[in-house]
């Protein structure tokens, strides 16, 4: 990576953005330029929370179309692979049973920021690197008649393998955010499992919990 002063943008302005912006903040290689959030008030907060840090003034959007940030997906892969026993598992498969298996790299105009990596069984929906470049997975699967309904989630976080950090333009090792899902649709069916790394320097994850 290069040794320049860097201009991060947040995207959620709640307890894991205000983290991310104090860990940006003690680092004299970053400045916060952006901060993107729905909730002016929460935008606002972090805004002077920053000042009150000695950070420039950043700049705030509602969302990163408005800040003229163009998120895009890079198909790295799309093929037709056995299933590990793991993935089986979660699929509902026999082991070995063929899958697809789906790599995309998300960017945020050219700044790559996650590696998505999901695998379908074959008969679910009929996926091209094309449609997946210019429409989101589960959007596809919505216009193929798939109705999600219910999903297992883990969050976590490991250090970027030579490979992650090579694509996702971080050092080998460094903290990298992961994710793994399996969901399912409204008959009961698993439809596809994925497994994903997230910058943590660009990534947070918010959630509501509610009491039921």
């Amino acid at each position: 990576m290069a040794d320049t002063q860097q201009q991060v943008a947040i995207v959620g302005c709640g307890i894991i953005g205000r983290t991310h912006a104090k860990t940006i903040a003690d680092r004299p290689d970053a400045t916060v330029a952006v901060l993107v959030d729905p909730d002016a008030g929460a935008r606002e907060a972090l805004a002077a929370q920053l000042k009150e840090l000695g950070q420039p003034e950043p700049q705030l959007y509602d969302d990163l179309a408005a800040a003229q940030r163009s998120p895009r997906t890079r198909v790295l892969e799309l093929a037709t692979v056995p299933a590990s026993d793991e993935i089986a598992k979660d699929l509902g498969l026999p082991p070995g049973a063929s899958v697809i298996r789906l790599r995309r790299l998300r960017l945020s105009d050219a700044e790559p920021l996650a590696l998505l990596t999901n695998h379908l069984p074959t008969e679910i929906v009929e996926l091209t690197a094309e449609r997946l470049e210019s429409h989101g997975l589960y959007e596809t699967l919505r216009a193929a008649g798939v109705n999600l309904r219910i999903a297992n989630q883990t969050i976590g976080a490991r250090g970027a393998t030579t490979a992650e950090a090579a694509l996702l333009d971080e050092r080998r090792g460094v903290p990298l955010l992961t994710m793994t899902r399996t969901a399912f649709d409204d008959k009961g069916r698993a439809i596809e499992y994925g497994s994903h790394v997230y910058r943590a320097s660009r990534y947070s994850f918010e959630h509501t919990l509610v009491h039921r």
